[in-house]
């Protein structure tokens, strides 16, 4: 979480826990795997013993006595965060003030139920492939937020692509839009409702077993989602989820000018083993750390961020972030059935009201004064 490293526990009592993993007498790490079993944390430095639920459970032999009167263990367990889930994913804040995950979400919650359905639109049947791919980019973490520009493959990636003969690198913009909320959140979304198989995460022309697969799945995709058929990427979630394809990208900040990404890519939970790999495969070659796509960014992503470093950069450059502002955003739920404001493409208009959330939040002193109290505004 941010900076902050966590431990996330499955407790005896089915419940999910989210400790922080720093021990209540020297701030020692007292969880030192990515994953595994345990009933107990021990701290290594002077054994002070936390259980799954961060309740400190035992002191150091022969020192009960010393802390007595002094030391009640109920009062030195394990900080503990709020929790709340949402169709198998794990979400949390230290902020108890914090609005429910379902209001910051904000409506966004639909497009992700979309995001975590397998290829028919079965609801909630997507696994995480594996484990986490991990890596460290010189960057600073809201650079690559929200990663939904269209406008720069035609040059970005020309290698991976080839030449574009349209502005943004693709056929034409007819029907699509970025999505946004006012609470920050982002997706973008191609608007269709003649039921026409959508390319769904990118072409799949080196993967035909996980193209068969996909084309086979289609019409029951059609059928229980309609127009959210062709959303399979999760939604970009304020401040620091992204995502790429079917992986949910979270961008952790290790200081201003260095983020640690972890990518968890999404696959069926009923699909043939082989289509499990193919998917994992499919997105490895193309966002993993070493993927074609994903060093193209990083290198412009590290560039922008390591040149942006002095007096003048800092002070008087100023950025355009004004395409598409001509067009208004029109409201979704009246227009298209579906929630969040739309914006045509090609537009600035999701970096635009990122940033624009972002400073709202940078000078509120509390909730109360940036909590949406009509989202329809």
């Amino acid at each position: 979480m941010g900076e902050e490293q966590v431990i996330v526990t499955r407790a005896p009592d089915n419940q999910i826990h989210v400790l922080l993993n720093s021990c209540a007498h020297r701030g020692n790490m007292v969880c030192r795997y990515d994953h595994g079993f345990s009933l107990a944390f021990h701290c290594s430095f002077h054994g002070w013993v936390y259980n799954s639920q961060g309740a400190l459970t035992a002191l150091p032999p022969g020192s009960e006595e010393a802390y007595a009167g002094v030391l009640r263990k109920e009062e030195w367990g394990l900080l503990k965060a709020r929790v709340e889930l949402f169709q198998g994913t794990i979400w949390a804040t230290w902020d108890q003030t914090a609005p429910g995950l379902m209001d910051y979400f904000g409506g966004a919650e639909t497009y992700f139920d979309s995001a975590l359905a397998d290829a028919e639109g079965t609801p909630a049947a997507t696994e995480v492939a594996g484990g986490v791919m991990k890596w460290r980019v010189g960057l600073n973490w809201k650079v690559p937020m929200p990663d939904n520009d269209v406008t720069h493959g035609w040059i970005t990636h020309v290698s991976a692509r080839g030449p574009a003969g349209t502005f943004g690198g693709v056929a034409n913009y007819d029907n699509a839009y970025h999505v946004w909320f006012p609470e920050g959140h982002t997706t973008d979304l191609r608007v269709r409702d003649d039921g026409a198989q959508g390319s769904y995460f990118g072409s799949l022309e080196d993967y035909p077993v996980l193209q068969e697969y996909m084309a086979e799945k289609w019409a029951k995709r059609w059928e229980r989602l309609g127009k959210l058929a062709y959303v399979n990427e999760p939604p970009h979630i304020f401040p620091n989820m992204g995502s790429v394809g079917r992986i949910i990208r979270v961008l952790h900040p290790q200081g201003p000018t260095e983020t640690e990404m972890w990518s968890y890519i999404l696959v069926d939970k009923v699909a043939p083993p082989e289509v499990k790999a193919a998917t994992v495969r499919f997105h490895e070659h193309r966002w993993g750390p070493n993927g074609f796509i994903q060093k193209d960014d990083m290198e412009n992503w590290y560039i922008l961020t390591q040149y942006s470093k002095g007096t003048m950069t800092r002070s008087r450059l100023r950025q355009h972030a004004q395409l598409g502002l001509s067009k208004p955003s029109t409201y979704g739920p009246s227009n298209f059935g579906l929630p969040g404001m739309f914006h045509p493409a090609p537009t600035d208009e999701n970096i635009r009201r990122f940033y624009g959330r972002w400073a709202e939040v940078m000078a509120a002193r509390d909730w109360d004064e940036i909590r949406i109290a009509n989202p329809a505004d």
